[in-house]
């Protein structure tokens, strides 16, 4: 120990330099020898260890290990020393070191080696990663949660279709047989009646099959509630909604990565075939209209011919992606317009919006992974949804464009190869 000190110690200057680097470090560093000594601890050690005033030094290096590792730590330390080389942390290693008190924790430890004067020491910096493990399993637990409600709700939803299957086909049976007497029917308001009260009475039996499995939904997620204090009734109240409002999210989020999943495998296929662009289009304006603002109206208009040949359903889910940003950065009462174009070459599709627009210094990352512009940080969303209409629109063989300004809105112009029926023939 006095040759490492005194080695340290040649120069004021490297002195002072070394304590300075040596205790004010946020990880423990011990110093051991050939015979597995410890000459050297900074201040950090001895906190960890539980140890006053430098009183590590000179023990022997199993005493910050549980005993029941001792037999095989001395062997392990000995090959060390013998054959030394560096080992870095983070390599799946977990271990339990023990204090002055006799109590355990966990910890990961990189080691080092130097030597001096022909003495062989070890330099060992330990990270005490209790608080990491427990939010780990805390992590773990919350998932294994989430899982138990997914599933639930994946058994609630497959009973719910079969529910409202067996209501449908009951009621188109009522209605055939309405049908076939739908003559006699007109001429009697009575029977006109009869008919009134059987829809009345399959909506209210649906209402009823719909709320029903709802209400187990939320009441299985109330369950999630027993695992904390009636103290913390305000939280988890809180997080209650959250898991709720959560759930739509996650598979939103799941769709999106097995998405992005598939296309980094390359496990995406062009299924081409001949459509109307108008019908196209009209059935998703129709199916977007659920997520429209108060005021919001989406508008369309079309020219050229109406037949086009690619994948449809790459081409839906880009719009999708694209009709549903435009709907969410978008204030009320704005217009969203889409504009199509077949000539004999390319066919375009053009959606502008009203919103909020795009920083400029953020455009040139758009459809980069994970990416997300500064001003819709507050905006939910994953950051996957632009950089998989890219991917997509590479694969249909066609080419992305956009335009933007803050607070002036947004264009995306997509244009994909164009071929007709007689292309076919």
């Amino acid at each position: 120990m006095q040759d490492l000190q005194y080695n340290i110690q040649q120069n004021n200057s490297t002195d002072i330099r070394f304590e300075a680097l040596f205790n004010s470090a946020s990880i423990g560093i011990i110093v051991v020898d050939a015979q597995g000594i410890i000459v050297m601890a900074n201040d950090f050690a001895n906190h960890q260890f539980l140890y006053q005033n430098n009183s590590m030094v000179g023990e022997v290096l199993e005493k910050l290990i549980p005993t029941r590792f001792h037999h095989k730590h001395v062997g392990d330390r000995n090959q060390y020393l013998n054959k030394p080389k560096a080992r870095g942390m983070g390599i799946g290693m977990t271990l339990s070191a023990l204090r002055k008190d006799g109590s355990e924790f966990p910890v990961e430890i990189s080691l080092g080696h130097f030597n001096t004067n022909g003495i062989q020491y070890a330099i060992a910096y330990i990270v005490d990663i209790t608080r990491r493990q427990e939010n780990e399993a805390q992590i773990l637990k919350q998932q294994s949660e989430m899982e138990l409600v997914n599933e639930e709700m994946k058994m609630l939803n497959a009973n719910l279709e079969k529910t409202v299957q067996e209501r449908t086909n009951e009621l188109q049976k009522i209605l055939n047989e309405l049908e076939n007497s739908k003559e006699e029917l007109t001429k009697s308001l009575e029977k006109e009646k009869v008919v009134n009260d059987l829809k009345s009475r399959f909506v209210s039996m649906a209402s009823h099959e719909f709320r029903t499995p709802l209400s187990t939904v939320l009441s299985s997620i109330a369950l999630l509630a027993k695992y904390t204090t009636t103290d913390d009734q305000p939280k988890r109240d809180k997080h209650i909604e959250r898991i709720k409002s959560s759930v739509k999210t996650l598979t939103d989020i799941l769709n999106e990565f097995l998405s992005l999943g598939k296309i980094e495998e390359g496990k995406v296929e062009v299924k081409s075939e001949l459509f109307n662009v108008n019908e196209f289009i009209d059935g998703l304006i129709y199916e977007m209209s659920v997520l429209l603002k108060p005021g919001q109206e989406i508008k369309y208009d079309h020219k050229g011919n109406t037949e086009v040949y690619t994948d449809s359903s790459l081409l839906k889910h880009v719009l999708i992606n694209l009709l549903s940003n435009a709907i969410k950065f978008s204030p009320n009462n704005a217009f969203i317009y889409i504009e199509t174009k077949v000539d004999s070459d390319t066919t375009t599709f053009r959606i502008t919006d009203q919103g909020m627009g795009i920083p400029s210094a953020d455009q040139v990352h758009l459809f980069e992974r994970f990416f997300r512009a500064t001003n819709a940080t507050n905006i939910q969303g994953t950051g996957l949804g632009l950089h998989i209409v890219g991917r997509y629109v590479e694969i249909l063989n066609g080419i992305i464009s956009y335009h933007s300004e803050l607070e002036k809105g947004s264009t995306f112009t997509i244009v994909v190869p164009t071929k007709f029926k007689n292309d076919f023939d």
